[in-house]
């Protein structure tokens, strides 16, 4: 069989970071065959909701020797598995794959053997921990400033309205959404000036999901449309400054102030899901399901210290 291999001593199953998302999400995971350990559970990172790769009931020396009338069973989380459930497929070798997989956990497979026709037969348990991750929710959040009219004042809630459905409309096309974050006015005390009222407006940018069916180009990858979008907001202050450059009339009560666009790039976690490099080094920048003792109650990026959590992807404390 080829494919990547796990080392029977180690861990993880590890493959090279492309290998892993494409193994995992696409069909190429065909040729990413996992083998296990006796010793230490071996870490298998299934994406969320995708099938796995093929998992071999062998450890690198079984699967390097021959075995005669091999018997095989694979557990699970929720007990023994079967090919009846249509979420499992056993082959007659004792691969496993796991279909549509959002079931974290220990798995293990027995194997019982003989290495010749006179022996005893053997039997180990080949140990896995399998989880689901899923790829971080990538968003850009944008604040602005810009000069208003009194701050109690209705012109500002009217204009923040407009500036809000202006802003959706441009991203729309992209399939991507803007939500905004809050807005708040202020007295500026000025550089060697007076008091100007200012609108701080804090607003977040992402892609929305699209169905494979919609769209199978390059061009529609959430990352593509995020970028394009931020492309088109950054023009879209800097016209603004275009027109009050050129324009002859005086400016008006609410205008943007050149210079305060800023943005960041934020990376959340669904809840239940978190990032960490250090328990999951070859899934450092994956969304890993909370183990027991953790839990991620919001769309923050880690994983917290959960003592009473006893189940995979815990939300609640």
């Amino acid at each position: 069989m080829n494919g990547s291999r796990a080392p029977s001593s180690g861990l993880s199953y590890y493959v090279q970071p492309s290998e892993r998302f494409l193994g995992c999400a696409g069909p190429s995971n065909n040729d990413l065959d996992i083998v296990g350990s006796v010793i230490f559970p071996v870490k298998v990172y299934v994406k969320l909701n995708h099938n796995s790769p093929p998992i071999l009931c062998l450890t690198n020396h079984l699967e390097n020797v021959e075995v005669i009338d091999p018997i095989f069973q694979w557990y699970g989380p929720g007990g023994s598995l079967s090919s009846e459930n249509s979420n499992v497929e056993i082959a007659p070798t004792g691969t496993l794959i796991l279909k549509h997989f959002n079931l974290s956990g220990a798995y293990n497979c027995s194997i019982v053997y003989k290495l010749t026709t006179i022996q005893l037969r053997r039997k180990h348990i080949i140990k896995y921990l399998i989880y689901a991750y899923s790829d971080p929710k990538i968003y850009y959040e944008f604040t602005v400033q810009y000069h208003a009219a009194p701050c109690n004042s209705s012109q500002n809630a009217s204009f923040k309205k407009a500036l809000l459905q202006l802003l959706k409309k441009l991203v729309a096309r992209l399939s991507c959404e803007v939500k905004l974050i809050k807005s708040e006015c202020h007295h500026v005390k000025m550089q060697r000036g007076g008091l100007q009222n200012e609108i701080f407006f804090t607003f977040s940018v992402a892609p929305l999901r699209r169905g494979k069916h919609k769209c199978q180009q390059k061009a529609c990858a959430a990352s593509h449309r995020l970028n394009k979008a931020k492309h088109f907001i950054k023009k879209f202050f800097k016209r603004q400054v275009k027109v009050s450059r050129t324009c002859s009339e005086p400016l008006p009560d609410i205008y943007y102030i050149d210079g305060t666009l800023k943005f960041v790039s934020i990376d959340r976690c669904h809840p239940g899901y978190g990032i960490n490099a250090v328990v999951h080094p070859d899934c450092p920048e994956c969304c890993v399901v909370c183990s027991p003792g953790s839990y991620n109650p919001s769309e923050g990026m880690h994983c917290l210290p959960c003592n009473s959590s006893l189940i995979y992807g815990a939300t609640k404390c």
